[in-house]
């Protein structure tokens, strides 16, 4: 009972730093109290996200539906799925791929909808799968009931669920996220004679928690889909929810007290929802996402993903021992995890890396100008494009991420070498009259390579799928071994990652180099990686 009540006090503490109407922390708190007994499934280790591959997919792109997704399982149990991260799921008018949601409470009808989900989630759950999804909790989109009625009238029910102002000047530090594609965070409404902020685009109004409705309200939303078995959130623009004049609207410390009121309320229903915080930013300025172990578990290395590349394109690990250091990545608490990758559903993303850096990158890897992202900020495109189509290369990114702390995120079609999709950029580019580069990799999955990979062994699908399979399997039989803290070395453009305990040791060797290298009695070929074991 002591526990239940620290969950009440901390919501309460935090409630009265945002807010003064302690009514509406009634009607929260009354709401959690009515919840409290709903809950028949919990994960049988809340720790699940420290374990495993992440596979992260669009369900509409991967399969078509959730009744096609079942289907799947099978597939991604047999690669060593343990996670599945479904990008945006709910309902939405789909001109941001789903990150601009019109119903939080709905699974789009061409997926299934809501009752096709709770199958497969039942269904993933059986198979030793959790699931996580998006949730937009920074904006809804233009289409969303809330904003349609809010944009009507000043007098409007839901008018302060956003943010409105007589001119576009106000917030003038908070950065444009879309440069070159969004020229304004803040766009005219002729309804009411007055603009409205987004942080992205202008079909995705950003709410406004100053007001206490909205925080309730996205509390619902997560425990509507926590009572139907969703194990954890990815956060999506978690960085901005609040915002305050003379700032950049970035990393402000409400925006830290509204997470860790979201965390505690989960935990005081059951614990085990994990909180994952997408927030592209410095680890330095990551790592307060985890608080104190009160916040969110989970975060994603973003600085390491570029590191990577340019470790390979310059044969040397320097850049990723670097960025790991506790100079630049801070200890984290025992009970947080990193989530690393190699790829995702946006950009290679080179914001934080030095300009210097960012010239060598946009050399080494922008091999098309279309990639191109931000203007310079990233570079679009499927891994097996920009490691130049060489198997090897990609293995060898994968044996890296595997080597690294944290646990890795595996982008759908990476695994069987899916290249870079024309059509689908042209054809969602005339949908949305931005050329964003990121569709190049949001294509339909490849149900030939697919074949391939399980098939045709001369085939590079076949060579990246196994050799990620046997990672993993590997990874799996030696948990306990990649438990334990990493020794990260280069020697001679050899990254070297040794994992020791009192009876074991594995040492993963990935020579980043295009020449042969010798040590410790093994011999390495150009791009070559050795997993031992002893």
């Amino acid at each position: 009972m002591k526990i239940i009540d620290d969950k009440i006090e901390i919501i309460t503490e935090l409630w009265n730093k945002l807010y003064s109407d302690n009514h509406k922390l009634e009607i929260l708190l009354d709401f959690l109290k009515s919840k409290k007994d709903s809950f028949t499934y919990a994960p049988n280790d809340k720790f699940w996200y420290k374990k495993g591959l992440v596979y992260s997919t669009y369900v509409d792109l991967f399969a078509g539906d959730f009744d096609k997704m079942k289907e799947k399982l099978d597939y991604l149990s047999d690669l060593g799925v343990t996670i599945l991260w479904l990008l945006p799921i709910l309902q939405s008018p789909m001109k941001d791929q789903g990150f601009d949601i019109s119903d939080f409470y709905k699974v789009r009808d061409e997926l299934g909808g809501n009752e096709s989900f709770f199958e497969f989630i039942d269904l993933a759950h059986e198979k030793g799968i959790k699931i996580l999804f998006d949730v937009a909790i920074n904006h809804t989109s233009d289409e969303h009931p809330w904003f349609q009625e809010a944009k009507k009238s000043k007098d409007s029910k839901y008018r302060d669920y956003y943010i409105w102002s007589d001119t576009d000047k106000k917030y003038s530090q908070a950065r444009l996220l879309f440069k070159g594609m969004v020229n304004s965070n803040w766009t005219y409404n002729p309804e009411t004679n007055d603009y409205y902020f987004h942080r992205f685009y202008e079909i995705q109004p950003d709410l406004n928690y100053k007001n206490p409705d909205v925080l309730i309200e996205m509390i619902k939303v997560f425990t509507f889909w926590k009572e139907h078995g969703v194990d954890g959130f990815r956060m999506d623009a978690a960085p901005f929810l609040w915002k305050e004049e003379g700032t950049n609207c970035e990393n402000l410390i409400q925006t830290h007290w509204i997470l860790k009121i979201f965390r505690a309320a989960l935990d005081y229903l059951k614990e085990g929802t994990a909180l994952i915080a997408e927030a592209n930013q410095p680890p330095k300025d990551v790592v307060a996402y985890f608080g104190n172990s009160d916040e969110c578990q989970v975060a994603y290395h973003f600085p390491v993903m570029p590191k990577i590349f340019l470790s390979i394109a310059e044969g040397n690990p320097n850049y990723i021992i670097d960025t790991l250091s506790e100079r630049i990545t801070p200890p984290i608490p025992e009970n947080c995890q990193w989530f690393v990758f190699l790829r995702c559903h946006d950009e290679l993303t080179l914001e934080f890396v030095d300009p210097e850096e960012r010239a060598k990158m946009l050399k080494y890897y922008l091999l098309d100008e279309r990639w191109n992202f931000r203007e310079g900020e990233g570079i679009a495109g499927r891994l097996y494009n920009q490691m130049g189509k060489d198997y090897k290369k990609v293995l060898l990114a994968y044996s890296i991420l595997f080597s690294l702390d944290g646990t890795p995120i595996n982008y759908y079609g990476d695994e069987i070498g899916m290249e870079n999709n024309e059509e689908f950029y042209r054809k969602m580019t005339e949908k949305i009259s931005h050329k964003d580069s990121r569709f190049f990799n949001r294509g339909p999955f490849d149900e030939e390579k697919r074949k391939e990979a399980l098939n045709n062994s001369n085939s590079d699908s076949y060579k990246i799928f196994h050799g990620i399979k046997k990672m993993l399997d590997l990874k799996k039989e030696n948990q306990g071994l990649f438990s334990e803290k990493p020794i990260y070395e280069n020697i001679d453009g050899v990254f070297k990652v040794t994992r020791s305990n009192q009876n074991r040791q594995i040492i993963i060797y990935n020579n980043l180099t295009a020449e042969s290298k010798s040590l410790d009695s093994i011999t390495l070929q150009p791009y070559e990686y050795v997993w031992k074991i002893s």
